[in-house]
């Protein structure tokens, strides 16, 4: 019996040697696959948040207008795909004591948008606010993308208009 356990140690250090031998053909190159995730980000859109003033006029027996800038409005697109977006606007009644001038009296004219990334922006001028209206639209977008225009609004004034300080209010939005 006592052969057995001579034997014994003998395979069990040749298994060691063995098992930390190296391979008789040993890599010399390997692969690490490397991952991340780029996730989503949001369309937005900042406008001027300071009052307007369009210029003053006198009151007359006829009709006349009044025109100004509104402003910068930029479109953030962030999302990173290629789904396009459209900005509209729709402005309020002009309103002054005792009077009325209705937002269908008032245009919106868009001026082309300064454009950075993958985007066609395609303008639309607005000859009423009174129904939210497509003023500018993105197509063949691809990736994020931004926007920047200065529309001009331009109110005609009804002859024999009241005299006050006339308010409305312009609202932008993105989708």
């Amino acid at each position: 019996m006592r052969k057995s356990s001579v034997v014994l140690p003998l395979v069990a250090t040749a298994a060691l040697v063995l098992a930390f031998a190296a391979p008789a053909s040993a890599a010399t190159t390997g692969d690490t696959p490397v991952t991340f995730d780029i996730n989503p980000g949001v369309l937005s859109i900042t406008v001027p948040i300071a009052s307007v003033s369009l210029p003053s006029l006198t009151a007359s027996v006829s009709a006349q207008s009044t025109a100004g800038t509104l402003g910068t409005v930029t479109v953030y697109d962030a999302r990173g795909g290629t789904t396009g977006w459209t900005t509209t606007a729709i402005a309020t009644d002009f309103v002054s004591t005792g009077q009325t001038i209705l937002a269908s009296s008032a245009s919106y004219t868009t001026p082309d948008a300064t454009v950075s990334g993958t985007a066609t922006v395609t303008e639309s001028n607005l000859s009423s606010l009174v129904a939210a209206s497509a003023v500018q639209t993105a197509t063949a977008v691809n990736g994020g993308n931004t926007a920047s225009w200065d529309p001009t609004i331009t109110v005609q004034i009804p002859a024999n208009a009241r005299s006050g300080t006339y308010n409305s209010t312009v609202t932008h939005s993105v989708s």
